[in-house]
């Protein structure tokens, strides 16, 4: 990758983490000579100007906010620039995971480890709360556990300062992610320590159940249960039970203060022995329990429970990773609307790929499950280059070899459209819809990380009508391949390829998606498009 200055100041040497909305570069600071953690905001092309402000806002936020904290298990903020009008954090640099990557990569932790990762969180929120500062977004994906050790708290952008509600908070709106947020701030949008408190039991929750205590197969479902019944139960929990008893208690005045937590944490993590914390669970047994996983990207999409559920607030579902998104290795969730072409809330779906228009609908469209689908094709031809020295495969007449930025080279049919989805590169014919995405370098063990993938986007409700043909090994790699319904009732399909590499490679993956009525015509192109792939060298 061609290395960028910014600020006269930064290097950008690699990309570390992405989601929905923003990239983590992992830089070099050219005065202090040392390496940093620089977040860039990208909005997604399809967020309205009051939306992109409201980003904006959000991340000069997050950066006063963090300047306020000075404590070891919060992520130390350095300095925030200014490139092309859009702001940019810098940030302390750890080499790290998130602790949602962990529970996709090993499984569900056993509880003394939980314990030792919750004394340290609960550190970073007791500072926080002395400092005034509320974080109201608590979850593992905000959790980093670094190579060396240390455990800390990141992503303080939808934090608030004690004693109200942020003006970016809309009426009736709150952000975050349903699985973790407190039953009060879901039911009336209030933001306190105690809130915070009960996220933190929620994610602890997750670190040895692999899953939340309200995770459902939609945001809605999730949402509703919050309202109307107790955490799911934890039988793994072993001595850290009493902690998410007691953190996850539904009125605010009888959970668990920093003092009490503390006490237990401490008991748990010193108690008993991990070997019988537990009954034996593997890495796969876990993540097949994992049916909530992260959502990767912010989704801005209000959901609105009946009022027989008794929650009378619209909750906007924000994930990453993003990569969303927050400082995460994982990026490849759901990123772009699948359909809307404009206002998300405008209520109609837009046409399919190929452009026939749709029926008219109702609200509540589904986000997509992968990047680059989209309505219609985006972007300009790309630019004709050359095969690589040496290349032996000849593609079609006709086609074109593209050589990315990112490094990759693949040839594409005529015709087809450029364009990137965050750092996703991704190929789209206008005539019919086919999309190509390439997305890389990955890591972790593909066929977990497929999973992941799958569950967090069932989650999501990003999988209607889901129907799975198979993942796993297949075409000289690692591959997810499924269907899905459209809001316009179209049926969807998809290929999620992860390709082998040889030892010490970057893993890269192509994704394939085509109505499902031109899923066989679309065959020869697809193993085309595999067998001219070439990663970075």
């Amino acid at each position: 990758m061609r290395q960028v200055l910014i600020a006269g100041r930064y290097r950008l040497l690699d990309l570390v983490g992405r989601g929905g909305m923003g990239r983590v570069w992992r830089a070099r600071d050219e005065v202090l000579r040392r390496d940093v953690a620089v977040k860039q905001v990208v909005p997604p092309a399809w967020l309205a100007d009051d939306e992109r402000a409201e980003l904006r806002s959000r991340t000069l936020r997050e950066a006063r906010t963090a300047a306020r904290l000075n404590h070891p298990a919060v992520v130390r903020l350095y300095d925030v620039v200014e490139v092309d009008g859009e702001p940019w954090i810098v940030m302390e640099y750890v080499p790290s995971r998130t602790l949602q990557d962990v529970l996709d990569a090993e499984g569900p932790l056993a509880p003394r480890r939980a314990a030792r990762i919750g004394l340290a969180l609960l550190a970073a929120l007791r500072a926080a709360h002395d400092a005034g500062v509320l974080h109201r977004d608590v979850k593992p994906q905000n959790v980093l556990v670094a190579h060396d050790g240390r455990v800390l708290l990141t992503d303080f952008g939808l934090a608030v300062f004690d004693g109200g509600e942020s003006a970016m908070t809309r009426p009736g709106l709150v952000l975050g992610s349903p699985q973790y947020v407190a039953p009060e701030r879901a039911a009336e949008g209030l933001s306190t320590a105690e809130a915070d408190l009960w996220s933190l039991g929620a994610t602890l929750h997750a670190a040895v159940e692999g899953r939340s205590p309200y995770a459902r197969s939609t945001a809605m479902a999730t949402l509703t249960a919050l309202a109307t019944a107790p955490p799911d139960p934890a039988p793994h929990a072993g001595p850290l039970a009493p902690v998410l008893a007691g953190l996850l208690r539904r009125d605010p005045a009888r959970r668990l203060g920093h003092d009490e937590a503390e006490r237990l944490l401490r008991a748990a993590a010193a108690g008993g022995t991990d070997a019988n914390d537990a009954s034996p669970r593997t890495a796969h047994d876990g993540l097949t329990r994992v049916r909530a996983l992260r959502r990767a990207a912010l989704v801005l999409a209000a959901l609105v429970l009946a009022a027989a559920a008794g929650v009378g607030t619209a909750l906007a579902v924000t994930g990453d990773d993003e990569s969303r998104d927050q400082p995460s290795a994982d990026r490849h969730g759901p990123r772009s609307p699948a359909y809307p072409s404009g206002d998300p809330d405008d209520g109609r779906p837009a046409p399919p790929p190929g452009g026939h228009d749709p029926p008219p609908g109702g609200r509540g469209l589904p986000p997509p499950p992968f990047p680059c689908v989209r309505p219609h094709a985006e972007g300009a031809p790309p630019p004709a280059g050359s095969p690589a020295p040496g290349e032996t495969f000849r593609p079609p007449a006709g086609w074109i070899w593209h050589a990315d930025t990112s490094g990759f080279r693949v040839a594409v049919p005529p015709g087809w459209r450029y364009s990137r989805d965050g750092d996703v590169a991704c190929f789209q014919d206008p005539a019919t819809g086919r999309t190509l995405s390439v997305t890389g370098p990955e890591t972790g063990e593909p066929v977990l990380r497929l999973r992941a993938v799958r569950d967090r986007a069932a989650e999501a409700g990003a999988l209607p009508g889901y129907r799975e043909w198979r993942l796993g090994r297949a075409e000289g790699g690692t591959v997810w391949e499924c269907g899905w319904e459209a809001p316009y009732g179209a049926l969807l399909r998809a290929a999620q390829l992860v390709p082998d590499t040889p030892p010490g490679g970057d893993r890269w993956m192509l994704g394939w998606i085509t109505d499902d009525g031109d899923w066989a015509g679309a065959a020869a192109d697809w193993s085309t498009v595999r067998a001219s792939f070439r990663p970075p060298r």
